[in-house]
């Protein structure tokens, strides 16, 4: 079984003709509301690549959760909450894309200051454990009784100090920035100012295997000793949101078949890849 450990959020997806500038009102093309977050969504990759797979999060017993809950369940996960006393809203994220080049912008209310601990039966046994970082005492959990850990370290979070240690793959994105990276001379040309980051970025992490994506370009990796960038093909994108997340999900589902690193990140750009093609939280699932 996969375990994914982290955000579930309420999306509520709008297309536009173009994003709306300061005070203007804009008539979305379409409206959609889907369950997303970083560990959910990777969770719904992984289990329509055929993987049994399930959620900790935190939803709670408010009405908005019904909607996550349901969605995750449609699609195959199974959902443990850890909130699930609690009356809270759930986070919700406000999606706004731009119909033809995929573009977006995201405004969320996540899970700000709530702190919600590991669920009374525990987290379940996983042969790949993927953390997101959000809810720090249950991504913390699960990294310490995690068999093989994957995170996902989008941007840079302070629990990571205490999950890191116990990864096996950290996969980042080039805007990630681990404190203790240096960046490379600014007079360096751009191309090797951008593996400079990537390289600092490794050794700070310090994982046995460290991935930094760069959309469109090239994904870094660097595995001890050992280093190399695997090619992103071009795609016609539509849709970019959660394109990051698929590819995690993707790239968990790969290494929990024991696919040799190399092979996972080609089969997680491929995912990815299909991702940002459709429209829609859900649409392009059928396309894997």
């Amino acid at each position: 079984m996969i375990l994914c450990v982290g955000l579930a959020t309420v999306d509520l997806v709008y297309r536009v003709d173009r994003m709306p500038g300061v005070d203007e009102k804009a008539q979305a093309r379409s409206a959609e509301v889907a369950a997303g977050g970083p560990a959910a969504n990777a969770a719904v990759t992984a289990a329509a690549l055929g993987a049994p797979v399930t959620l900790v999060t935190a939803i709670g017993a408010h009405p908005l959760g019904a909607l996550i809950r349901s969605d995750l369940e449609a699609s195959g996960v199974r959902v443990v909450d850890a909130a699930r006393h609690s009356d809270a809203l759930p986070p919700i994220s406000t999606v706004v894309v731009v119909d033809g080049t995929g573009q977006r912008t995201i405004v969320s209310r996540n899970a700000g200051d709530l702190a919600y601990g590991v669920p009374e039966e525990g987290l379940p046994p996983a042969a790949v454990t993927l953390v997101d970082g959000h809810h720090p005492v249950l991504a913390t959990a699960a990294a310490r009784s995690a068999t093989r850990l994957v995170v996902d370290a989008g941007s840079w979070r302070p629990v990571f100090h205490d999950i890191f240690p116990y990864a096996e793959v950290v996969a980042c994105s080039a805007t990630f920035r681990h404190p203790a990276a240096e960046n490379r001379p600014a007079t360096e040309s751009h191309r090797s100012t951008i593996a400079g980051i990537d390289a600092a970025t490794a050794t700070a992490i310090g994982a046995p295997t460290v991935v930094v994506t760069h959309g469109p370009d090239p994904v870094a990796w660097f595995s001890g000793p050992r280093s190399g960038t695997v090619p992103v093909p071009p795609v016609e994108a539509v849709d970019t949101a959660g394109a990051g997340d698929a590819f995690h999900g993707a790239l968990t589902h790969a290494l929990w078949t024991n696919a040799p690193l190399e092979t996972a990140l080609r089969e997680a750009i491929r995912v990815a890849g299909v991702r940002v093609r459709h429209s829609g939280a859900r649409n392009w699932l059928s396309a894997l």
